[in-house]
């Protein structure tokens, strides 16, 4: 049976916000810390975020977080690197990420723990999936870092396992677009957006809302997901509320 959590309200105005969901992940991707630095952090970007993250924890809603770590490496950096060395580099951005995004949560009020996949007892609590449910039932927000903890996983990977552990009833995935489109907005100005769409259409179609093994792993475990727009945190507070933001994609 799912644990159904006491709603948490903040009396300067959102004691009339319902959730629609008792218990989320959210992935970010590492490029959206940078905002318009494109590399590092950007407390601006990162505190507006979190504003949001705030604002669901508040209404009740039990958060799980996985962060990426493009900001800081992305693949093979150095040519000729070894591929499982260069995916324990990127291992180790994503947890820089997650103490990042775990202080800024404190700094606004939040209770946090940050979680990693690869043993750092100095810096963080081990990945222990009951340990972290357990968190998450006492309005803790866990910020999963390292990824699955192995190479050759993507983040994206990482995300669609940590929601089904922690079994969340949705996955939001903040990208820099509103939605999911049939081509590049970017590119292409007559790219058409989907309301809603299948993680079949998604795979048939290949369109790059997680990579395969993560969105086959979202299908096969009937957990949705939700993309939204990162220019716009609130979006994910609305979307929270039942109110159509993005695209979902539905198993």
């Amino acid at each position: 049976m799912r644990f159904i959590p006491q709603k948490k309200f903040d009396w300067k105005g959102m004691i009339n916000m319902q959730a629609k969901y008792s218990r989320v992940l959210l992935k970010l991707s590492g490029e959206a810390l940078a905002g318009d630095k494109h590399f590092g952090l950007n407390d601006e970007v990162i505190r507006r975020i979190c504003t949001s993250v705030k604002k669901c924890a508040d209404m009740g809603v039990q958060i799980g977080i996985v962060v990426g770590g493009g900001n800081f490496w992305r693949g093979r950096s150095s040519e000729g690197m070894d591929r499982t060395r260069a995916d324990h580099i990127g291992m180790l951005a994503t947890q820089m990420n997650a103490l990042a995004v775990g202080d800024m949560l404190e700094q606004l009020g939040c209770d946090v723990r940050v979680q990693s996949a690869i043993p750092m007892n100095t810096v963080a609590e081990p990945y222990i999936r009951n340990r972290a449910v357990r968190h998450l039932e006492k309005g803790r927000i866990v910020i999963f870092g390292c990824g699955t903890g192995n190479p050759f996983c993507s983040t994206d990977l990482a995300a669609a396992l940590r929601a089904a552990e922690i079994e969340a009833e949705v996955i939001f995935k903040a990208t820099m677009v509103d939605g999911v489109y049939d081509s590049d907005p970017k590119k292409n100005p007559n790219a058409v957006k989907f309301d809603t769409i299948t993680f079949e259409e998604v795979l048939v179609r290949n369109l790059q809302v997680m990579d395969s093994t993560a969105a086959a792993m979202c299908r096969e475990n009937k957990i949705p997901i939700q993309v939204y727009n990162l220019e716009n945190p609130d979006d994910m507070v609305r979307a929270m509320q039942g109110e159509p933001v993005g695209t979902l994609v539905t198993p």
